[in-house]
């Protein structure tokens, strides 16, 4: 193992071994849904919300996940999102009934919204330079690994064991993770962020809350819609007081940084769709058992995992703008396909 390796340490297989868990925990969920509403006896609605409730507040939540962070310092933040998750991971896997496996997704979210933007200061944090820029490299590897290779995994433990393994599975894990953190991880915080923007946190949680709600609920999305909007406006307005914002509003001057932020909020939203609705749609309509259906997401790991590893290289040669520009198209292109091939009629049989 060459020197520049070494210096990795066990830093980095704590920060991408925690993060791939999110990951994975998320994709598993996909190929689990026909078996969870079979067994808990769910509708297509209440279905729906078992994947909602988790993603309901873990984007409510990240913004002030990621802030408390650097207020109250990131190894004690991310201890506590390791706890939250894995006990929220072990109660949906007990869970007997809707309002259960729902009300605990939900619970599994805040300790994502934590756990996400930590595991990645935390990164930021430990390494600096050529190791930084490496690292992230292996960040971004772990995100489209653990995307596409949980689908797989949940199709496995599925239909050799049962769905509440998928989710039992991260307690040892987080166990493990969270012993690790103890012993090798620094803790740090951002310097002069001694204060918590609680009126700005308040102000996220609610419009973010509201505004996945508006997207995802099933009564009162006008009522939702109408809510997030103010609360947004406020929200803005509020960072533009505040000394110490949890959101700070020169992060958006830049104009590429602006236009990433957008072109992820709208790829992050198809992905979510068409991994919800096509290991659905393989069951439901063609017929494939849970592993089928997660063997038929196998050929998207090792390109995944491919390009996540050469991201960086690619970037230096083309530069990010024409490189988000061709992963768009390839997304657009392959959402279109499975269009094309007939997995719209999944909807047919929800209705």
């Amino acid at each position: 193992m060459s020197k520049s390796k070494e210096k990795f340490g066990i830093v980095l297989p704590i920060i991408l071994l925690s993060y791939f868990m999110i990951l994975l925990d998320n994709s598993i969920i996909f190929t689990s849904t026909v078996k969870i509403a079979q067994e808990l006896h769910l509708n297509s609605q209440t279905l729906a919300w078992v994947s909602s409730a988790y993603t309901l507040t873990f984007g409510g939540f990240q913004l002030f996940g990621g802030r408390i962070g650097d207020v109250f310092g990131r190894k004690r933040v991310f201890l506590i999102g390791l706890v939250l998750f894995s006990f929220g991971s072990l109660m949906v896997g007990l869970s007997t009934n809707a309002a259960m496996i729902i009300s605990m997704r939900a619970f599994q979210g805040i300790g994502s919204a934590i756990l996400a933007p930590t595991t990645l200061a935390l990164l930021l944090d430990s390494y600096q330079g050529t190791m930084r820029t490496r690292a992230i490299a292996a960040y971004g590897a772990t995100a489209g690994l653990g995307a596409s290779f949980g689908l797989v995994l949940g199709g496995i433990i599925t239909s050799v064991f049962s769905w509440r393994y998928g989710f039992f599975l991260n307690v040892p894990v987080g166990l493990l993770m969270f012993i690790l953190t103890i012993f090798f991880v620094h803790d740090s915080k951002t310097e002069g962020s001694r204060h918590l923007d609680f009126v700005g946190t308040l102000l996220s949680v609610i419009g973010l809350s509201a505004l996945v709600y508006s997207i995802d609920g099933t009564t009162h999305q006008i009522l939702a819609l109408i809510v997030a909007i103010i609360a947004l406006i406020l929200f803005v307005y509020a960072e533009k007081l505040i000394k110490n914002p949890i959101m700070p509003l020169k992060l958006f001057a830049d104009r590429e940084r602006s236009s990433a932020y957008i072109a992820r909020f709208f790829f992050i939203g198809a992905a979510f769709a068409y991994f919800f609705v096509t290991p659905q749609a393989l069951q439901r309509v063609y017929g494939f058992t849970p592993l089928m259906a997660g063997l038929a997401f196998l050929p998207a790991t090792l390109p995944q995992f491919f390009s996540a590893t050469q991201v960086s290289r690619i970037s230096m040669k083309i530069g990010n703008d024409r490189l988000i520009l061709v992963s768009i198209i390839l997304g657009f292109i392959g959402v279109l396909l499975s269009a094309v091939l007939g997995l719209r009629t999944c909807l047919i049989s929800f209705e």
